[in-house]
């Protein structure tokens, strides 16, 4: 399936919508952006708006992949770091691609449109990204040029008895 991606789409009620289910559906399918299934758009929505205040006060972006139609496939939130001394880099946060694409290549094209977007931007020399332990999912960015710069064992709690790393993960733009 052909993705397209756009940087800071216009932010309609069809998109929040889009971004809501896409959301959904990733956590559904077992993929990690902070909720573990069941979970429905609704339930989403409030860490939706988060970022959507962040973007509307220029603290955040958002690259978006969609089909032909219009239907959000893909998304990933690039926020602006606050602290003086680190405004080089940039937070990539809800990093998503529509289960129905795994593996077909969706996902490096969203880390790369997402890197060519960052080097865009002024100052920006670098990308840092968190990802949950025990599923895989930082060889997938390992993959799309990133090392893996941190870990924190045990930092995430999905149950009493399930305890995940919070791995950092660095990509330099240069």
């Amino acid at each position: 399936m052909d993705v397209r991606f756009d940087l800071d789409p216009s932010v309609t009620p069809g998109l929040r919508d889009g971004i809501c289910a896409l959301w959904a559906d990733v956590s559904n399918a077992g993929g990690a952006v902070g909720f573990l299934p069941p979970v429905s758009p609704a339930q989403v929505r409030p860490d939706l708006l988060t970022h959507l205040t962040a973007m509307a006060e220029g603290r955040t972006r958002l690259m978006v992949g969609r089909d032909a139609d219009g239907r959000v496939l893909a998304t990933a939130f690039l926020t602006f770091n606050g602290h003086r001394l680190m405004t080089h880099w940039l937070w990539v946060y809800t990093v998503m691609v529509h289960p129905s694409l795994q593996g077909q290549g969706a996902g490096r094209r969203l880390m790369a449109a997402v890197a060519d977007a960052a080097r865009t931007f002024d100052g920006v020399t670098a990308l840092r990204l968190t990802c949950r332990g025990g599923t895989g999912v930082h060889r997938f960015y390992e993959a799309c040029g990133y090392q893996e710069v941190g870990r924190v064992p045990g930092a995430i709690k999905l149950a009493d008895d399930d305890f995940r790393d919070d791995i950092t993960m660095w990509l330099e733009l240069g």
